[in-house]
């Protein structure tokens, strides 16, 4: 008996039953953005390390009022300062094996010799300077595989909100590697990239949003910040 042949075309699925993309699935960057962009349903999806990672729902304590003061500081800072970039829940194409979607980012732009940039199809590509992500069922992903993923990309900055631990962990980038940023003497966090961005860790943990804001519009009046605004401002002009 004869077999048939059933053209390789024929096991292909139509556009319209493209796969949802589903926890652990192993994708390529190519085929994560097809499946992720075919469902618009699905909020949030993240490749790490070429696996398909996909939250928990949401919870107003553990995530989203943390997340919500992390977006409150980062924006305030951004405008004041012409030249960097924010973002929120953004999906950011590292390599052909990776694409978060980090809770919240700031940028230097690109003319201003910022390392990353705005695609022609609306991503960002390449690696913001600072990231945050806030962590309580994802703490072992952020902590592991995204803190491994985020240096070797060359992310400048990366804190980390363990929001069931009360801690905040910033780390930046030395010699390829991370390495924890101290606070000063006033326990506080200085950024090294955003001079001007300040953290008073426990003000936030505490959910003490004017202190936090109080001590983010000391680090703007610093000097650093002046001088950084400036020289955006110069670069810039002769861009």
């Amino acid at each position: 008996m004869s077999s048939i042949r059933i053209p390789i075309s024929a096991n292909r699925l139509p556009d319209e039953e493209i796969p949802p993309p589903e926890n652990g699935d192993r994708l390529n960057r190519a085929e994560f953005e097809r499946r992720y962009v075919a469902m618009p349903g699905v909020k949030k999806a993240e490749l790490i390390e070429g696996v398909v990672h996909m939250p928990s729902p949401v919870r107003y304590l553990r995530h989203g009022l943390p997340h919500g003061v992390v977006v409150t500081w980062l924006g305030y800072y951004r405008s004041t300062t012409p030249g960097v970039g924010f973002a929120d829940n953004t999906s950011t194409r590292l390599d052909s094996r990776n694409e978060p979607q980090p809770d919240a980012m700031l940028r230097i732009e690109p003319e201003l010799g910022g390392q990353s940039r705005i695609s022609d199809d609306d991503y960002v590509e390449g690696a913001p300077e600072l990231v945050v992500e806030v962590s309580s069922s994802s703490v072992s992903i952020d902590t592991n595989s995204k803190f491994k993923v985020y240096r070797r990309n060359g992310v400048r900055e990366y804190v980390v909100w363990r929001v069931r631990d009360c801690q905040i962990d910033w780390h930046v980038l030395e010699n390829k590697g991370f390495v924890p940023l101290q606070l000063d003497e006033d326990g506080r966090y200085r950024s090294r990239v955003f001079p001007g961005l300040w953290l008073d860790p426990l003000a936030m943990i505490r959910d003490d949003l004017p202190k936090v804001l109080d001590v983010l519009r000391e680090g703007i009046a610093s000097p650093e910040h002046e001088a950084f605004v400036k020289e955006l401002a110069a670069r810039r002009g002769s861009s």
